[in-house]
Order: C-alpha cells, then structure tokens, then sequence
C-alpha cells in the first residue's frame, strides 16, 4: 500500500514538475502520461504487473463520468447557442458516420468481421474532450467563427452517443436479436437524458429554495449528484454518461452560488483524473503487443483521421455554410483518446469473443492520435488561418468571468472633507469607484455629472474587485489606547511616503480619511502600500 501512495505521489509530482515543459515543447501532457504508465509497466523499466481489465473498467469509467460531467459543467450556454444545432448534429450523426465509414474500410479493406468491425467504429468514433479541452487552454487557441465551442460541445457531448453504439456492438456479438438492439438503444438515450435532467431540475430546487445544503457542503453535494446521476442509469440500462452529461450542463447554467470555486474545485479533480486515467491505461498496455498491430492499427488510424472524419465533418458542416478552413480545422481535432480506450476495455470485459487485441489497437490508435493530431493542432490552426488574436477562449467556459466583479462600498461625508462642494464628475475617486446613490437625510439621490456633494452625504460606490495579478499589498489593523496613533490626527504622523490610508471602519461606518480625522480607540484602519 507505501508503495502505491508513493507511486501516486511520484505521478502528480511528474504532472506538475513537466507540465511547463511539455508545453514549451508542444506535447499533450496526457501523451506523457500514458508513456509514464508504460514505463513503470510490465515491459517497463519498473516491471509492475498489472493487468485487471474490470477494475481498470470501474475505474476509469467513473473517472470518465467526472470528466464528462466537467465538460458540460463548463460549457456556456450563451456561447454555445450559435452553434448548437451544428455541435449536436456532429456528436450524434457524425460519431454514426464515423464509426460507420470505420466498419466499412476495417471489414472490406482489412477483412475482419462485420460484427467486430463495427465495435471497432463504434470504439473509436467520438472525439476525446479531455484531449480537447486540454490542448484548447494550455495553449490558448483563440479560433475564428465559434470554432472552439463547436469542439468542446462535440467533444464533450459525443462520447454518449458513442458509448451507445459500443454497447449495441456488444449485445449484437452476443447474439442479441434487432428489437431487442432496437429497444436498448431507446432506453439508453432516453432514460440515459431523462436520470440527469431530473436529478439536475431536484438539484437546482434544493440550492434555491432550502437549506439543506449548508456553506462549505456544496462541492460535497454535486460531487454526490455526478455519482448518483452515473450509478442509477446504470440499474434500468440507461446510459450514465448522457446523464452526467446532462447533469453538468444544467448545473453549470444555472445560477448556484459559489459557482466559480465548484469550477475550479471540479477543473483540479478532472485534471486529476485524467492523469490517473491516461497512466493506468499506460501501465495496463503490453507494448511488446503492439509490433502484432502495428500495421492494422496505423492503417486504421490513417483512415479514420484522412479520409473517414474529413468526410462526414464536410458532409455535415458544408450545409450550414461553415468555411473550408473550418471544416479542415475542426477535421483535423478530432482526437481520440481516453474515452475510445475505457470503451475498449468494457469491450474487452464484456466476455464477447474477439479476433484481435481490441485494447492495445485502440490504445495504439489513440497514442497516434493524441501525438501527431495533438500536437500539431496549434500548427494546423494557424496554416488554416482560424487563429483569432482578439477573442479569449476561455470565454467558452463558465469559469470564465466577462463582467469585472464589484464590491460596494459605502462612505460618509465629514465636514471640512475635500469632496465638499465639487461635482460628482470632477472628482477623482479611488480605483475608478462609481458613484451608485447618495442618501442626504431621508432623500435618495441618484448622482449625476452635475450633482454637488454635501457634508452629511452618505454615499454609495462600486468599486472593481482587484485581480490577483493587480500586486495590490492591503494591510489591516485595529487602533487600540496603546497605539502610537490613537488620538492623533493623520497630519500629525510622519507616515511614509509609499504607505497611503484609504479607510478607517468605525462602528459600522467607512470614512475615507483627509488631513484633519482622528484616530479613535478601535478604529480599524486599511493601508495600501
């Protein structure tokens, strides 16, 4: 058990010590880690065995689940409507005719079994959003014409519809009758949307309108809606990772306070499970197995990334009048990755009879995949001039903020201030403050350019929160009788010069500070320095 911790330990550390590096040099960081895992592998310089396909199943399936549920947790909707039609048509009749085209060339150009040449399709017919969303943002690929939701939306919405083809593979194989298939394939999408869309609608309620759900539980609770939304469709034959799918969609669209820290929270979670997934999906490969499938597998991939994904990408995006250089782009992105190997491997755990090293092809596929296509992604955006300098692509993800945040903050005007007598609008307030209200006695004013400030004015400003990067150093302090400066006026200290006090908070009160205030006992006082 020592050894397993410290094996983890040794991982994360690799993760965080080489992810600078791996970017520097412009290679996918999960590619790194699928090689790690082989290296302390059996065929590896450490020789740890390891080859429990059903624990490895488990595992990576529920890793997966968070890593989907992310993807649609992130995803704003606002920015995603533009393209949703395309996205969705992409994730269902794209994985279709991907896995479709894939069946064909794998049983009339490389002679395999129908039945299993479409299990292979099946396997390897969604794009990897971990891949995606990874290269995306480390690299900040900023692209033209909604480019980068349309990947992330497909990306992290396909794997469902792929997941569901699997599963008809494998019932077919069984030997399943064509209504039994048909009637799978019903309750998967159905009950598969239907578990998440309710369990996400009862989510929402409780956040809103009780308090079940204490401060400092509520990344607690959505982590046990993800498990709850991927565990239950899986006791009707639905399909858990449409509902976890579904699941963070909503959640991530709808209004849940500390919504902004779940995301970060879930980011480090997904980042982790996606080095857990890629390294023990390493240290389960054989690579002396690889030289058997070596040809088949480049064949494959060559297909599916040249021929098989261009065409159903123009097929599908040419109608809704999409550039060339778009559907080049977005043709060239579809990697394959963790999720065509987990499928994989509950191919391979699900007893059915194969001819061939169903895992380490897909593994060798998408160690090709995630290699050439990963890597040269940012190239390729750039050759098909669909890099846009003056857009953010983190704008596509809800934990990107667009509007600045504020904080109140409220003032009272002593006689003998400075502001006394000047209007509103020549008046330089402290880091570009907006005047909200004024409330003079009982009267509420709404300020303008022209409006006079009076002594007795109690006034109301927003003021930008300041940004980590900002190197603002703000010290507080309370005043006590002991202190140096309690009594005394702030003209009578000799204050340095690069030390400003911006407010005193008195009983309740903020009073920006002039020459002629007094410090009181208990006054706490906020410095900039």
């Amino acid at each position: 058990m020592v050894f397993i911790v410290i094996l983890c330990a040794v991982v994360i550390f690799s993760a965080i010590f080489t992810n600078k590096f791996l970017n520097t040099l412009g290679i996918p960081a999960l590619l790194f880690f699928m090689c790690l895992g082989m290296l302390f592998g059996s065929d590896g310089i450490f020789k740890i065995h390891y080859a429990d396909f059903t624990t490895t199943k488990d595992l990576c399936s529920i890793a997966l689940g968070f890593i989907i549920f992310y993807g649609g947790f992130c995803t704003k909707w606002q920015t995603a409507k533009p393209i949703i039609a395309k996205a969705s048509i992409l994730s269902t009749i794209g994985v279709f005719g991907t896995a479709a085209l894939t069946c064909i060339f794998c049983h009339f150009i490389l002679n395999l079994n129908f039945l299993e040449s479409f299990l292979i399709g099946s396997v390897i017919s969604s794009t990897d959003a971990a891949s995606v969303f990874s290269i995306l943002r480390a690299k900040k690929l900023n692209l033209k014409d909604h480019t980068a939701p349309l990947l992330e939306i497909e990306s992290g919405s396909n794997d469902p519809m792929s997941y569901v083809l699997v599963i008809l593979a494998i019932t077919l194989l069984q030997g399943q009758s064509a209504g039994f298939v048909f009637v799978l394939f019903l309750k998967q999408m159905i009950l598969g949307i239907l578990t998440g869309v309710i369990i996400a609608k009862a989510a929402i309620f409780i956040f809103e309108k009780t308090r079940i759900v204490t401060e400092g539980n509520d990344t607690l609770f959505i982590i046990a809606l993800v498990l709850a939304a991927y565990a239950l469709p899986e006791l009707y034959s639905g399909n858990p990772f449409l509902s976890v799918y579904f699941l963070g969609i909503i959640l991530g669209n709808a209004k849940i306070h500390n919504k902004s820290s779940m995301i970060n929270f879930f980011d480090g979670i997904t980042k982790l499970a996606q080095i857990g997934i890629f390294f023990i999906l390493g240290l389960l490969a054989f690579p002396r197995e690889v030289p058997q499938i070596l040809v088949t597998g480049t064949l494959i991939f060559l297909f599916l990334t040249f021929i098989a994904r261009p065409i159903v990408i123009f097929a599908l995006l040419l109608p809704f009048k999409s550039s060339i250089n778009q559907c080049l782009l977005v043709s060239w992105a579809g990697l394959r990755g963790v999720a065509s190997i987990v499928f994989a491997i509950i191919a391979a755990d699900s007893g059915i009879t194969l001819h061939y090293d169903l895992f380490h092809l897909v593994f060798l596929i998408s160690i090709l995949s995630v290699a050439f296509q990963g890597t040269l992604l940012p190239w390729f955006s750039k050759k098909t001039n669909m890099l846009d300098e003056f857009s953010d692509v983190k704008k596509t993800f809800n934990d990107y903020q667009e509007e600045c945040a504020i904080k109140l903050l409220r003032i009272n005007i002593p006689t003998g201030h400075e502001w006394i007598g000047q209007e509103v609008r020549n008046i330089a307030f402290p880091g570009k403050a907006l005047v909200l209200l004024i409330r003079r006695g009982a009267e509420k004013i709404v300020p303008k350019g022209y409006t006079i400030i009076q002594a007795g004015d109690n006034i109301t400003m927003s003021l930008p929160e300041s940004q980590a990067d900002d190197k603002i150093e703000l010290r507080e302090f309370i005043v006590d009788k002991s202190h140096p400066w309690c009594n005394k006026k702030i003209k009578e200290l000799n204050i340095a010069k690069n030390i400003m006090i911006v407010m005193i908070k008195r009983e309740g009160r903020h009073i920006v500070p002039d020459g002629d205030t007094t410090f009181l006992d208990g006054d706490l006082v906020v410095l900039y320095k």
